[in-house]
């Protein structure tokens, strides 16, 4: 089974990753500016053949904004490393990983891209997400994620409460974000290991969830509008804990 990835970042990262998955690479035949250039110059590099299509024939497979590229890969897409509940655990016990990102029912494809994206810029190790309610790592994830998609080991499970109580075992400290928590991130120190969870659009954490948190923060609000965007609340939270340690 094949499945198609485009966008110039989702294309790039998948050339320079996993180049034995790709079936074929569309390029639009009025794409000959610098960009379409570089990515024939990978693709060769990688002896992935180009083939140029018009734009009508990306428009037909592709039911997104593809800028004129898109690559088939056989198989799933993700090609980012795979974990289980139970090796995600014994990483953060063993070290390897000090930095999680937990989304509790981030169903938006848009924003669960965007958290990738911003998950892969801070450093984080692996994205946890509840397994019957969340965003597939579908097309559209993976051009909004612009390659992170296929880099970040997302791990969906079954109960996201079991797994928070076995990362606290392993050594990790659990800060979850809620608007009505008492302290502000800023007051928290996260330079340990650390697993930031962001709660639903809307919604927020379920009450399970925040039950199992150590820390519940807040981002302070100045203005009108009550939260943010989960996506845009995520990578505000994530380089508080960059900048906390001291990451240039």
């Amino acid at each position: 089974m094949s499945e198609w990835i485009y966008g110039f970042h989702a294309v790039e990262g998948v050339i320079k990753r996993s180049p034995e998955r790709i079936t074929a690479l569309w390029l639009a035949t009025n794409r000959r500016d610098k960009r379409a250039q570089e990515i024939e110059a990978l693709a060769q590099t990688q002896g992935v053949a180009v083939t140029r299509v018009e734009r009508y024939q990306l428009d037909m497979e592709i039911d997104g904004r593809h800028q004129g590229i898109a690559v088939s890969v056989q198989g799933d897409k993700a090609v980012a490393e795979v974990l289980t509940e139970a090796s995600l655990v014994a990483s953060v016990a063993s070290g390897r990983f000090n930095l999680l990102l937990v989304l509790d029912g981030v169903t938006d494809p848009h924003n669960l891209g965007a958290c990738l994206r911003s998950a892969d810029a801070a450093g984080v190790h692996a994205v946890v997400v509840p397994k019957n309610n969340s965003a597939e790592v579908n097309a559209v994830v993976s051009k909004v994620a612009c390659g992170a998609a296929e880099v970040i080991p997302l791990v969906p499970v079954t109960n996201l409460a079991r797994t928070l109580l076995a990362l606290q075992g392993a050594g990790a400290w659990i800060v979850g974000t809620s608007g009505d928590a008492e302290q502000f991130i800023y007051d928290v120190d996260m330079t340990g290991p650390t697993v930031l969870v962001m709660g639903a659009e809307g919604d927020g954490m379920r009450r399970l969830t925040s039950e199992h948190c150590d820390y519940l923060v807040k981002l302070p609000m100045a203005g009108t509008v009550s939260s943010l965007n989960v996506s845009v609340a995520t990578g505000v939270c994530l380089f508080e804990i960059v900048r906390q340690r001291g990451i240039a």
